[in-house]
Formats: structure tokens, sequence, C-alpha cells
């Protein structure tokens, strides 16, 4: 509990040292705000929004509705492994979408969502861009090519392995 309670401390002490940054806010700084909280946090949580919406003096339901129309925003950290899915047409025509359900399925989350032990999150994506790989996934930058329902529990086992390998060599 007190580890959450810094780490609050700190998202806290960093919006308002972004917010410093900007002395009369005006509305029209409300997006290069919002990106840099993100930039720095990862997300941008309740807390930044609230402070956000204080000292532009606006309402946090406008914060909040602002970035909810761009798509760049999240409001939620993401996982250790972040898994980009393609969505694009030689994906999509290949199975992407039974590929996004069975990570939904095996992660217990839906796109946009991170689990509860964050160390998985999955975003759709338009494209990335390997249309020759499809349907592809990407999980940190790192390209998983013709992947196919059946394939998903074997490339999620190869990332718990690696989760559970950083924690033994921490200790």
């Amino acid at each position: 509990m007190f580890n959450h309670f810094k780490k609050r401390e700190k998202m806290e002490r960093a919006v308002e040292n972004i917010l410093e940054r900007y002395p009369n806010p005006k509305r029209e700084n409300l997006i290069p705000i919002l990106q840099e909280i993100q930039d720095r946090e990862g997300f941008l949580s309740e807390g930044a929004i609230v402070k956000v919406g204080q000292r532009l003096k606006l309402p946090a339901s406008k914060i909040f509705g602002v970035a909810t129309f761009y798509n760049q925003f999240r409001f939620e950290p993401l996982g250790k492994y972040h898994i980009q899915v393609c969505r694009g047409t030689a994906c999509h025509v290949l199975g992407s979408s039974s590929v996004l359900e069975e990570l939904e399925k095996q992660l217990n989350v839906k796109a946009g969502q991170t689990t509860k032990d964050r160390l998985f999150s999955i975003e759709v994506v338009a494209c990335i861009g390997a249309c020759g790989l499809a349907p592809v996934i990407s999980v940190n930058g790192e390209f998983h090519a013709k992947v196919t329902s059946d394939s998903i529990r074997d490339i999620l086992d190869e990332y718990k392995e690696k989760a559970g390998e950083g924690v033994e060599n921490e200790g």
C-alpha cells in the first residue's frame, strides 16, 4: 500500500512539473500537456486529468472527452509486454480476428486493456506494415509472423518465461 502512495506522489509531482512549463495555460495547450504527461507516465491517470482540468479551469469531464477522442491516449499503463495486433487488410483476410480473439481469451482482457499482473497489454493497430508476414503481431517491437490462434499460447508462454527469468535474476 505504501508503494502505491509513493507512485501516486511521484506521478503528481511529474504532472506538476509539466504544468509548471505552462505558466498561463490555455485550452490550446491541452493536447501538448496530455501528450507530455503520457510520454512521461505511460498513460493518463484520473488524477492527472483532474489536475490538468484544475490548472486549465476546465471540468475533468471535458479533458477526458478530448482525450478519448484521440486514439493516441491511454488510460491504463501498458503491460511489460505490449502486444500490437495488426488488423490491416492482409492480416484481416488471413485471420487476425481469430488471433485477437485468442489473445483476449488467453489473457482474459480485451484490446485496449492490461492484464491484472501488468505483464501484458493488447492494442489493435490499423497496419504494422509487414503485410508479407500476415497475420502478424508485434510484442514490444518484436514481430511474430504467420500467427494463428494455435500459436498464441506458445508466444505468450515465451514471454511469461522471460518475465519469470527476470524475477529470478533480480533476487
